[in-house]
């Protein structure tokens, strides 16, 4: 009986999880293609992209910080069978996007020209950087509706459709990149040749393609959630309703400050990281770049344990909660240990694709197989997590994420490269300690049973 449960449930962790990382990699794909593009145009191109990546973190995180909160109110109130409810908390998400839509634009607007200046961009990049800043900025109303309303939609077990969205946007992007970066030029096909129209707008071309398609993706992922036959707010009141917005803001406001201090942190890292210079920006773009798409595995499954640990937190089925844990962790670290294994070996051929600068390359290489054999500890790490914030205990998170990114990798980083005059590969080795940390921290609490509330009970 118990194989016959666990290989039901093997199949519904699978059927969350596989939208999610298609959803992802699209949107890791792109970012390849997105930086290769531009990288063609140079290294100067590849750091004025770059060089504000950490703030595009800190904005979006902070942002998907409060999806949580209704990811834990909504999973719960659906496996308590409380339809009605579920339905309320998703009107009262459509106010908490238009409201930080809107916020979000007149912020990132109004300090476009400062932030290049504040991450210490070198000066001939600084106005390339802010106008580039500006323009992927300009639809944030639309970009919060897809974070948010994804994340709604993921509550209520539809990966499917954030795929979907996720899977338009991208190929509008491609597509727009295509038309924009480049000039009209002759194109050579299966020995044909044709004139390839092109606006020649190089990076701000690549912004504007990112920009139209947040555009599009935020009005088809509205659409769809009207639409969808259980978490529609068609007919719901979207004025603040303090009995479901306090406790989705106790979820979400602790997990928004671990989001705004760790990538604040990022923010910082990446500063320290571009005072060394246009290489060490360029190879520290391409690095994460590179290694964002191994990390699918670990962040695709993290939204499929929130949200049944949400759904059996709500129905107080502490076996089921138990057996979860059971289940994705070796999935996880298994997941992980391929992917990690995959980085190792492939980076010199990944790194190649963006980059013809032989330090860059070298450097690139260098840090990525540093951070490869780390993967498995940070993969653990990453369920572990996703299943404390389902069940809406995020305060842990909160502390271990702030102490590992401020008190290890910030001070480690400072050190190394402000006192002892050391590079990119030293900073890379306090982003690895923060990562072991973390996995020290939640394994604690795995073993002795303190992330489940239902087993504390």
């Amino acid at each position: 009986m118990r194989l016959s449960i666990n290989k039901k449930m093997i199949v519904t962790i699978l059927a969350l999880a596989w939208p999610t990382m298609l959803e992802q990699l699209m949107q890791t794909a792109v970012q390849y293609i997105d930086t290769a593009m531009v990288g063609t145009l140079g290294t100067h191109a590849t750091a004025a992209v770059g060089a504000t990546t950490t703030v595009n973190w800190l904005i979006n995180s902070s942002i998907a910080a409060l999806g949580i909160g209704f990811l834990s109110y909504i999973a719960k109130a659906i496996g308590a069978g409380e339809k009605q409810t579920a339905s309320n908390a998703v009107a009262q998400a459509v106010l908490v996007t238009l409201v930080t839509g809107i916020f979000f634009t007149v912020l990132t607007v109004s300090v476009s020209g400062l932030v290049p200046v504040w991450m210490q961009v070198d000066e001939s990049i600084q106005s390339l950087a802010g106008t580039y800043f500006l323009i992927i900025y300009l639809p944030m109303l639309p970009r919060t509706a897809t974070i948010l309303f994804g994340t709604v939609l993921r509550a209520g077990g539809d990966t499917k459709t954030p795929m979907k969205v996720g899977i338009l946007v991208n190929a509008i992007n491609v597509i727009l990149n295509f038309l924009l970066i480049y000039p009209t030029r002759q194109l050579n096909i299966l020995g044909g040749s044709f004139s390839m129209p092109g606006a020649g707008w190089g990076v701000v071309g690549a912004a504007a393609a990112s920009a139209i398609s947040f555009v599009i993706g935020g009005i088809y992922i509205t659409v769809a959630l009207w639409r969808h036959p259980a978490l529609s707010p068609k007919g719901q009141s979207i004025r603040p309703n303090r009995e479901i917005l306090k406790p989705c803001l106790a979820v979400a406001l602790p997990n928004m400050a671990q989001r705004f201090g760790t990538s604040l942190g990022y923010v910082a890292f990446a500063s320290m990281i571009n005072s060394l210079g246009e290489v060490a920006t360029a190879a520290h773009t391409i690095a994460n770049t590179v290694e964002s798409a191994f990390y699918i595995p670990g962040f695709g499954m993290q939204t499929a344990a929130a949200t049944l640990a949400g759904n059996a937190y709500g129905a107080q089925d502490r076996h089921r909660m138990k057996e979860l844990a059971r289940m994705f962790i070796p999935i996880e670290v298994t997941l992980m240990i391929l992917s990690g294994g995959a980085l190792f070996f492939l980076a010199p051929s990944l790194v190649g694709i963006f980059s013809k600068s032989q330090e860059v390359t070298l450097l690139g290489i260098t840090v990525l197989r540093m951070v490869a054999l780390s993967e498995p500890f940070y993969g653990f790490s990453i369920i572990m997590e996703g299943m404390m914030l389902g069940v809406g205990n995020t305060r842990k998170p909160f502390v271990y994420n702030i102490l590992g990114m401020w008190g290890v990798r910030i001070v480690g980083t400072l050190l190394c490269i402000r006192i002892f005059d050391l590079g990119l590969v030293a900073a890379w080795a306090c982003m690895i300690a923060h990562n072991l940390m973390l996995f020290v921290l939640y394994l604690w609490n795995y073993w002795s049973g303190r992330w489940n509330p239902l087993e504390r009970k």
